[in-house]
């Protein structure tokens, strides 16, 4: 009996090992373009500084997104939890006289708040229906916010202070960056965790993971929950860097693009909202010259991917790695 305890040990001793190894492969260099790569060459750069912060920001709300996809959600509500961010942090900072510091977990509990009440209910819808809805959900927020002068509320807000100590175009990138990594972190862990298990388990086959005693609607809800706290902190910060919030901020299409950066990285990858959000961000810029066509650039792409790597982005690295790696 001691043997084999010892033996069950040693297997969980060494896939822990495994897995902070394929965790360290990802994250260093991810770490070393985000903190090193992209401030030296872009440091004297205050223009694509700010797209590389613009892309670290909408990436970590991205992540958020990702985890109602591994539970096997599509979720289009995520600019109406960045908008809420934006506001409280807005708010908080100008009228109420709040540090940035205090506001922004303040942002994400309120969106976080606001997601596990909406939660339950909205959670029972499935496919197509529960899509549809929550991009419904991302227009009523902003319509809310829209007509809030209405009931003394402020429309819009302007003059949102930088976060203090972070004056700079360089600093406020170094601590979008800084966040994104320990999104990146935090969301592996979590799909690394027995609760990632359960989401998986629950994409996969939600009949078969309540027969074995899965209470799904309150893992449903948890997912859901993380996802609208990773989108109020990214609106609070991207409130921040703007220096100003409007209804307009969000709308319908930027909640469709945040689940599109996931679809273009890849579902199957944690690094996948953080690839397809740079690489359409980075390419927003680079085709800025011919506006016109965007949507269309746009539509080829995603065809592209759909049709030839359904996976994401990162579905082709994999398949170079296996090719590589069989000629061993």
């Amino acid at each position: 009996m001691a043997a084999a305890n010892d033996a069950v040990v040693n297997t969980l001793g060494n896939a822990n090992r495994a897995g902070i190894a394929r965790f360290l492969v990802v994250f260093l260099p991810l770490a070393f373009i985000l903190i090193i790569a992209v401030p030296f060459l872009f440091a004297d750069r205050p223009y694509w500084l700010n797209v590389f912060t613009t892309a670290s920001v909408l990436s970590f709300a991205s992540l958020g997104v990702w985890v109602t996809f591994s539970i096997g959600r599509v979720n289009i509500a995520q600019g109406a939890f960045a908008l809420i961010g934006g506001y409280v942090v807005g708010m908080l900072t100008t009228v109420v006289g709040l540090s940035f510091w205090v506001s922004l977990p303040l942002a994400g509990a309120t969106a976080a708040l606001v997601g596990f009440l909406i939660g339950w209910p909205l959670l029972r819808l499935k496919g197509i229906y529960f899509a549809m809805v929550t991009l419904s959900l991302t227009e009523a927020v902003r319509l809310a916010f829209l007509n809030s002068a209405s009931i003394g509320g402020p429309p819009s807000i302007t003059s949102i202070p930088n976060p203090p100590g972070i004056g700079s175009p360089i600093a406020f990138y170094l601590f979008a960056a800084g966040l994104l990594l320990v999104g990146y972190a935090a969301v592996w862990r979590l799909q690394a965790s027995r609760l990632g298990g359960v989401f998986r388990s629950m994409r996969q086959n939600e009949e078969l993971a309540a027969s074995i005693g899965i209470d799904i609607a309150r893992y449903r809800v948890i997912a859901f929950t993380i996802c609208c706290f990773l989108g109020g902190i990214a609106g609070g910060v991207f409130a921040s860097l703007q220096q100003n919030v409007f209804p307009q901020s969000y709308t319908a299409a930027d909640s469709i693009s945040f689940m599109l950066y996931c679809f273009l990285g890849g579902l199957e990858f944690v690094l996948g909202p953080i690839v397809g959000t740079f690489t359409l961000v980075i390419a927003f810029e680079l085709l800025r010259a011919i506006q016109e066509y965007q949507a269309l650039l746009y539509g080829v792409l995603m065809i592209i991917v759909i049709l030839f790597l359904p996976n994401g982005i990162l579905s082709l690295a994999a398949m170079v790695g296996k090719v590589f790696g069989g000629r061993k």
